[in-house]
């Protein structure tokens, strides 16, 4: 069978035609026809919709301009952008709204559907689909997702004390909050044993609500507590069965025991170890009704990964000197407030031991002089502080302090860990290597020995830049070691940092040490270049007035250019222009340049004033495709601007908004028809052909067909292709490739799938229940003033208009769909609602035109009550027309709260849909619904009788 807006391949040779001629098919079972069609321009901006699958548990219709998914927490959301538009528009998802902390909030999906598997609380927001073609402005929709959820209640027991006059009794009265995280707002009840508690029901018991709390607690007030107070009490959490989630209940058992925990913790603070030994900390509970529970906390904010937590005692094998620090017991049983008691872990060590020496600090000398005074300071870092000790050595032999060698130690808390060796009245016998020893009281850790030397020859430093060494050229991503020389005994330690400007170090550290004046950077970059400086420390050397120089660092680098890589499709005799621009280079001043072809060198210069060089194909020759090099060259290196040279053809682009499957006859096969417009058909040669492809989707053989193309293409006009004889239900994978002189251009490949649900089993008839979410292809009219919206009598939410609308859908079930139009606020009287269905092809029954106008007989049901009804309406419309004619079928006013049945026969000249309008009347009452459309091919028969209400050329059953 061949559509009746197709052109038969039999066609008169000598009749001049624009059909191409497509050839003929594979074989069986891939049976099918192709006609090409070139028609006029079909470029459209995008529309957009979102529809949902997954586990809803509520969907608001864009009530009040707002459209909510309600869904529970765990389950799956699954939202598609459908849109329609041509060129195909990308399609982007987007997220606003939920916590800071969803990743998707900083990102998009590219794709037509949004899936996100158990779906977590700080994932709700608003979402976005985001559809655009380069034609008009984007279309875009949004949808509100909404995570239900309700966590299990929490019960805290707080009590407060106060004490009467001449304290002859005591007043006590105890508080139970409950508290449960929950979405949408929780409702608490509270039950003594098995009565249900009330506010009024008991005069020694209140329940409130605290306003700074508002909906989230309640609280139970147990007044001067009595006997009977002593009870359990059940806090029930609920948020009424909203999305299936069920309530949550906790119970508390108050008695006089009750009471907030205390602890105690059986080790001493502070805890002084060495580092490898295990330490273990044991806290037990001294009281607490219900028993607490104890937990471990550290002031690290985690415990050590390697630590052992075992009821209340926490154990840290083999400790270090990084995991020393406060850690603290927690006790909580949900009474009062927790107990928390805390120890501090010292563990002992020795680091960084480092000396200086001062020249006579009365004469301002920086040299050692004989007769005057040195002083020799040793500095070391302790923990803890208070355990340090130090000793001196000469030579080996043990010192003591005397009138001419002063030994003295810093107050810990002014310079901690700092002794001082005075020499007064130099003598010749005073040279010779002085030794600084730490150690801990108590031993354990092993000592630290600092040597230091006094001598005729002991100088303060010199720093100099060794020849050469400035400034340093380099290349980006070498190796390289700035140097600064220091003479003079003993040799300071050296500090590098930036001098040009305040910026880290290659490590990151604002200040780098060096013990033998060589800064060594790897893999160096251009960000690196500039001004560093080189200065000596107070440690390990004199302590006089820092020396310092500065090393200029210069990183060249090979020159940056654009375009790293570009595409450029051409037709033959047409001039090609290539232009590579220089972004940034070091050296920039002596740069030249070599185009290329494969390796056939073009042409080669130097730059002058530009920072770009062109070079021009005049005429296009087939020697002339293939790859461009254009390198810039300095002393580093070269850049590269690549151009691969084409007359490969743009893809071809297909009609998105094609009905996807054609109507047919039959009850075996199905067709499509195959819509595309050519992507830039100008850019190359002329397209003298397509090739196309199509098999079976997981079939491994492709049937392949080339169709002759007459003329030239212009950019937009669209090409059909009808695919008939295709097999039920089998889904087929069609690729599209344009033809040029140049050979294959680049390919096109969708998919055509056939729908059980869009086509009845039953030879010639169409049929829709609305049961799935594609609604069998019917569309929203996009110049009406609202939509029709898809429900079902179980979730729809009828509480603001409960006397109209569908109590269920055209079968009797609660969980089947129809098609309804929604009156309430915002709509207003008089405003439209179109529904649209697909395109569907007149069967000729003379091959060689449409003589006789074919009947077919379009049927539906309908559902019109409340006080407020409008009109509904169905209209014929044909392929071709600009407007469609007056109502096939027409009904207005209250029908009654049950189902009827309408039919009409039309007489379609023309490929055609048929369109269902909803018309709101004067109030919120007027809910109209849709079920069950069916379109029979041959006149209707038996045809209901005319309603007393206006009915244009069909008939109503009751």
């Amino acid at each position: 069978m061949i559509p009746a807006d197709a052109v038969q391949l039999k066609h008169n040779p000598k009749k001049k035609s624009k059909t191409r001629d497509c050839g003929k098919s594979g074989p069986r079972p891939h049976r099918y026809w192709i006609v090409c069609i070139i028609t006029r321009s079909s470029r459209a901006p995008p529309t957009v919709r979102i529809v949902h699958s997954g586990h809803a548990c509520n969907v608001e219709e864009e009530r009040h301009t707002e459209r909510v998914y309600t869904i529970r927490e765990g389950e799956t959301l699954e939202l598609t952008c459908l849109v329609t538009g041509h060129p195909r528009p990308q399609i982007r998802w987007t997220k606003t709204a939920g916590s800071v902390s969803d990743r998707f909030q900083d990102s998009s999906v590219f794709n037509e559907t949004l899936h996100i598997s158990k779906i977590q609380r700080h994932q709700g927001g608003r979402y976005y689909c985001k559809a655009e073609n380069g034609l008009g402005s984007p279309a875009i929709k949004s949808i509100r997702v909404d995570v239900y959820y309700l966590d299990d209640p929490l019960v805290t027991v707080h009590q407060s004390v106060g004490e009467a006059k001449e304290q002859f009794y005591y007043e006590r009265t105890v508080f139970l909050r409950c508290v449960a995280n929950s979405n949408p707002p929780v409702r608490y009840s509270w039950h003594r044993g098995r009565d249900v508690l009330s506010q009024g029901s008991d005069k020694g018991v209140e329940i409130y609500e605290p306003f700074f709390t508002q909906g989230e607690t309640k609280i139970l007030k147990l007044k001067n507590l009595r006997p009977q107070d002593y009870a359990n009490y059940s806090c029930i959490a609920s948020v009424r069965n909203v999305c299936g989630i069920s309530d949550r209940n906790i119970v508390f058992k108050l008695t006089n025991k009750t009471a907030s925990p205390s602890i105690k913790l059986l080790v001493e603070d502070p805890i002084v170890v060495n580092p490898g030994q295990t330490v273990s900390l044991v806290c037990i509970t001294t009281g607490g009704e219900p028993n607490p529970t104890l937990s471990w906390v550290s002031s690290s904010d985690s415990l050590p990964e390697k630590s052992v937590v075992k009821g209340g005692t926490l154990t840290l094998p083999a400790i270090t000197s990084d995991e020393a620090g406060v850690y603290s017991c927690v006790a909580s049983n949900n009474v009062g407030n927790p107990a928390k008691k805390s120890t501090t872990i010292v563990v002992r060590a020795l680091k960084k031991g480092r000396f200086w020496i001062t020249p006579d600090p009365y004469h301002n000398d920086d040299n050692i002089q004989i007769g005057r005074e040195v002083k020799i300071s040793c500095q070391v870092e302790a923990t803890p502080p208070e355990e340090l000790t130090f000793g001196w050595l000469k030579n080996g032999r043990a010192m003591r302090s005397s009138e001419r060698m002063v030994i003295t130690q810093t107050d810990p808390d002014i310079s901690p860990g700092t002794t001082n060796l005075d020499i007064i009245d130099l003598k010749f016998t005073d040279f010779g290597t002085y030794t600084c020893v730490a150690a801990l009281k108590g031993g354990g850790i092993p000592e630290i020995s600092i040597d230091v030397n006094i001598s005729s020859t002991t100088v303060p430093p010199n720093l100099t830049v060794p020849r050469g060494k400035s400034p340093l050229v380099v290349r980006e991503g070498d190796t390289v070691e700035l140097e600064c020389l220091v003479s003079g005994k003993p040799k300071p330690i050296i500090l590098w940092s930036r001098a040009d400007k305040e910026a880290p170090m290659p490590d990151g550290s604002l200040q780098a040490e060096s013990y033998d004046g060589v800064l060594r950077i790897v893999n160096v970059s251009r960000e690196m270049t500039g001004s560093y400086r080189c200065q000596t420390s107070q440690f390990n050397g004199f302590n006089v007035k820092p020396r310092e120089a500065v090393v200029e660092l210069i990183v060249q680098y090979p020159p940056s250019v654009e375009p790293v890589l570009l595409e450029m499709r051409q037709g033959l005799g047409r001039p090609v222009a290539m232009n590579c621009r220089v972004l940034r280079a070091h050296p920039s001043r002596v740069l030249r340049y070599e185009w290329r072809l494969g390796n056939r060198l073009l042409h080669a210069g130097h730059f002058d004033q530009s920072d770009e060089t062109e070079y021009t194909v005049k005429s296009l020759n087939r020697e002339g495709w293939g790859e461009y090099t254009c390198d810039v060259i300095n002393e580093a290196g070269a850049g590269r601007c690549t151009f691969l040279v084409t007359g490969k053809a743009y893809p071809p682009e297909f009609y998105y908004d094609t009905y996807s499957p054609l109507w047919q006859n039959r009850p075996t096969v199905y067709g499509f028809k195959l819509q595309w417009t050519q992507m830039n058909p100008n850019a190359v040669d002329r397209i003298v052909a397509y090739r196309l492809g199509i098999r079976q989707t997981g079939l491994q053989r492709w049937w392949e067909q080339e169709i002759p193309v007459d003329g030239t293409i212009t950019k937009g006009e669209l090409n059909t292709h009808n695919l008939t004889e295709l097999i039920k239900p089998a889904a087929y994978e069609v690729r599209l490739t344009p033809i040029t002189r140049f050979g294959e251009g680049d390919s096109t490949i969708r998919i055509i799938t056939y729908s059980v649900g869009f086509l009845s089993r039953a030879s010639g008839e169409f049929h829709c229940s609305f049961e799935e979410e594609p609604i069998c292809m019917f569309t929203q009219d996009k110049n009406d003033d609202f939509d029709w919206t898809r429900h079902s009598a179980a979730t729809r939410d009828t509480k603001y208009t409960p006397n109209t609308g569908p109590s269920d859908d055209r079968s009797g079930s609660k969980q089947g769909f129809y098609m309804y139009i929604e009156t309430s606020r915002p709509r207003k009287e008089g405003e439209v609602a179109r529904l649209v269905s697909p395109f569907f092809n007149v069967v000729p029954k003379n091959p060689y035109g449409i003589t006789n106008p074919p009947a077919y007989c379009f049927g539906f049901f309908f559902h019109m009550y409340g006080k407020h009804i409008g009109t509904l309406n169905a209209f014929l419309r044909q392929k071709g027309q600009t407007a469609a004619e007056g109502p096939a079928w027409s009904l207005n006013g209250n029908q009654g709260d049950r189902w009827k049945q309408a039919k009409v026969s039309i007489h379609p000249t023309a490929s055609f849909q048929v369109v269902l309008e909803g018309i709101r009347g004067p109030g919120i009452e007027g809910d109209i619904a849709i079920d069950d459309v069916t379109l029979e091919e041959g006149e209707c028969r038996d045809l209901p009788p005319i309603s007393k209400h206006k009915n244009t050329g069909g008939g109503v059953y009751p």
